[in-house]
């Protein structure tokens, strides 16, 4: 075995010929530049030390240790993992106790069980406020924050946010023993290129600190409804959930959540909730112990260029296609309809539909807002007073009432289409609800196809007006191609009554 002095020597010439080889590169470029009369060029370098900015705020830094006692029905199964927050690789490290300790009273397929899971936090408030990640808790029955100075003190949970996968807990600090508290920066400024570090408990080491750069915002990962994620290529892995991610003025812009990468550890892919999200969240668990999000009720979809095109936007795709409205939601009262492209709301341009659910839930319940939308070609607004959001799980929609359909068989846009008889319902389960006319084949060739519109789906609307027999449809093509638009959006139902809208594009 060689010891590890001697491989470093081995490895020294060929270092020495790489960085003779730099320098000859350098010797050239030199005398290219001297040649041309341009200046010697200025190598952008980053900040000379950091540790000053790390002794600032490290102290405010702490490790999160929570545990959770759980029933396992079954000895030497594997404990199920904790609550994620994103479908990314997790930031914390979860150990296990696989044998498990078995219960008074407790059958043999009876056992008490104990997972741990170890992450990080930061100190908001002196008085014991600290701020984490929801996964890191998970329905931990024991949490332990452990400082710097490696005291621990018992937490309780103030609130906790799954959506934006926060949590605010409170700790009772030691009288002697004041805590070191760090305030929230403004993450609106950060832009791409700016230096930031990151402080946590990575691998269960504690009081680690790393630095990057902020590689991009608004990153949307598929985690939940409201991604808005600063990227970064500060080195962060699993035990840095929950931890800050600090500005040059030792500000805190983004807490630690996900990173992505096929190894487990650092790819230089990480990703941070922006603080302008975070603080309205935990003001809000502050204060209620829960959130309460604006609610507009309404289903939406993004608007690409050929549905754009079917809808007659100016400036190409933008905004957020109304997909359905919920019959008792504000939208509704207000006069908002499906096919209505929001475009603005309450002074906030929609750039997209991923934008839109960020920035309802952001604006205060009951509060009056301007919404502008686009209706078949025109701008106008309409005034909508938020609700709250209670209910999770997606709002039943509304389907508008068509007259009864008129049997009958025919060809438009490569689909075989034909009025809902009772024959059909029955045959493709069609609820009594849904209205239109059903479609019976799909040309496998046909744009229709490439766009997934599938037999027993129903034309709801072509071109933004209601059909109830395939004369309508074919009438109402024919109409929009005399109109020159180059496609045509549908309004297709499933057999269930959801609702989506499709762009077909006109040969």
């Amino acid at each position: 075995m060689i010891p590890a002095a001697s491989a470093i020597t081995a490895r020294r010439p060929r270092a020495l010929r790489h960085s003779a080889r730099s320098a000859f590169a350098a010797m050239s470029l030199a005398t290219a530049v001297a040649f041309t009369g341009l200046s010697t060029p200025v190598l952008a370098k980053g900040p000379e030390s950091l540790a000053d900015l790390a002794d600032k705020v490290t102290d405010a830094v702490v490790n999160i240790s929570a545990s959770t006692t759980v029933e396992a029905k079954a000895p030497g199964r594997t404990m199920p993992q904790l609550p994620q927050g994103t479908p990314f690789e997790d930031l914390f490290e979860e150990f296990f106790n696989k044998k498990g300790q078995r219960g008074d009273g407790d059958s043999p397929r009876q056992q008490s069980r104990k997972s741990n899971s170890l992450g990080s936090g930061f100190i908001i408030d002196a008085s014991g406020i600290v701020v984490t990640n929801n996964h890191v808790i998970g329905d931990a029955n024991d949490i332990q924050v452990i400082l710097h100075n490696g005291t621990k003190l018992k937490a309780e949970i103030i609130g906790k946010d799954p959506k934006i996968d926060l949590a605010v807990l409170r700790v009772k600090p030691e009288a002697d023993k004041p805590l070191k508290a760090v305030p929230f920066g403004d993450s609106e400024k950060m832009r791409p290129g700016d230096w930031v570090i990151a402080i946590g408990n990575p691998f269960g080491l504690g009081g680690s600190v790393s630095a990057g750069i902020v590689s991009a915002r608004g990153r949307n990962i598929e985690s939940g409804p409201y991604d808005n994620y600063i990227q970064t290529d500060a080195a962060i892995n699993k035990g840095n959930s929950g931890g800050p991610l600090f500005n040059m003025d030792g500000e805190v812009i983004g807490i630690n959540t996900a990173i992505l990468s096929p190894t487990g550890g650092s790819v230089g892919i990480g990703f941070a909730v922006p603080s302008a999200t975070a603080s309205q969240v935990i003001d809000q668990l502050r204060e209620f112990g829960e959130v309460r999000r604006g609610w507009l009720g309404v289903r939406i979809q993004n608007v690409d260029d050929a549905t754009a095109d079917a809808l007659g936007l100016k400036g190409g795709a933008k905004g957020a296609l109304i997909a359905g409205v919920d019959e008792k939601g504000p939208a509704k009262a207000s006069g908002l309809e499906v096919g209505d492209v929001i475009t603005k709301f309450n002074g906030t341009v929609v750039k997209s539909s991923s934008d839109l659910p960020r920035i309802v839930a952001s604006t205060p319940v009951g509060k009056v807002v301007e919404v502008i939308v686009v209706r078949k070609g025109a701008e106008t607004t309409k005034s909508v007073t938020l609700g709250r959001l209670d209910d999770p799980e997606k709002p039943q929609l509304a389907n508008a009432k068509q007259p009864e359909a008129e049997p009958a068989i025919r060809q438009a846009l490569g689909l075989n289409l034909s009025g809902i008889t009772d024959e059909l319902r029955r045959r493709f389960s069609i609820k009594d609800s849904v209205k239109g006319v059903v479609v019976t084949r799909v040309d496998p060739n046909s744009t229709a196809a490439d766009k997934q519109i599938k037999p027993g789906e129903v034309i709801v609307e072509v071109g933004q007006e209601s059909v109830a027999s395939p004369a309508d449809v074919t009438k109402r093509v024919d109409q929009l191609k005399k109109d020159g638009r180059k496609s045509i959006l549908l309004l297709v139902a499933s057999a269930s009554g959801d609702v989506r809208f499709v762009a077909i594009g006109l040969e």
